[in-house]
């Protein structure tokens, strides 16, 4: 496929080869105007905002992915596999299940469970596991130690669903995985399929243990700044 790709308008070039991915475009936009110097806007087809600067003097790129699996999916693969991008770091946000997690505290997703279908693409005989880059994890991790942030390290559901129809998915517990998010599945199997790094870290902006701890959008885009940092010191 030539570029620009149907969803992103940027020129060859244009992305750093480590990208920074939330969720929402606002955040996006802020992430690259508090901590990026000289950040320039290199995508907004549909408002997904992406931008590239620098911090502490190497080239960074931090580009929406909208919400779900699908989203995420075609703009992973266009990076990947169009722009040269070579690790994509996604900064979310989650909903807790676990006990010792509460507002704020970060979830490093070494893996991904999920409920929906995206791995089926790959007609595999079997059931992929998406994982994160353990050197990602490894080092995310020691960031988080030397930052004094409170963080866990295992599995996040990637739920196609938000308003189940069941009542929730914190079923999911009762075999460790530590919070729900809608993205993270789809990136581990877009990264492996193109022999590329990627890594999830989330935020917790609502748990199901401690409701009363739940944060507002306004503080999801602007408040999760420990997260921001951790990310940008792996880029």
């Amino acid at each position: 496929m030539a570029i620009p790709t149907p969803h992103i308008t940027a020129k060859y070039g244009d992305f750093a080869p480590t990208v920074l991915m939330p969720g929402d475009p606002l955040r996006s936009e802020f992430i690259a105007k508090t901590f990026l110097e000289d950040a320039r806007l290199v995508n907004d087809v549909r408002g997904v905002h992406g931008y590239t600067g620098t911090y502490k003097g190497k080239p960074v790129s931090v580009m929406a992915s909208g919400m779900g699996q699908p989203s995420i999916g075609i703009y992973s693969y266009e990076l990947f596999n169009f722009y040269g991008v070579e690790q994509i770091i996604r900064v979310g946000s989650c909903g807790s299940y676990h006990k010792d997690l509460h507002a704020r505290d970060i979830i490093i997703a070494m893996g991904a469970c999920t409920n929906g279908n995206f791995a089926a693409q790959y007609d595999l005989p079997g059931t992929f596991c998406p994982i994160a880059d353990f050197g990602l994890v490894k080092k995310a991790a020691e960031l988080c130690e030397q930052a004094g942030v409170h963080y866990m390290v295992g599995n996040i559901l990637s739920s196609d669903v938000f308003y189940s129809d069941k009542g929730g998915d914190l079923v999911w517990a009762k075999m460790g995985v530590l919070g729900v998010e809608m993205e993270s599945a789809a990136l581990y199997c877009t990264a492996a399929r193109a022999g590329k790094k990627a890594l999830c870290i989330c935020t917790v902006s609502d748990s199901f243990i401690y409701p009363e701890e739940n944060t507002t959008a306004e503080e999801r885009q602007t408040s999760f700044t420990q997260m921001m940092k951790i990310a940008l010191e792996l880029a």
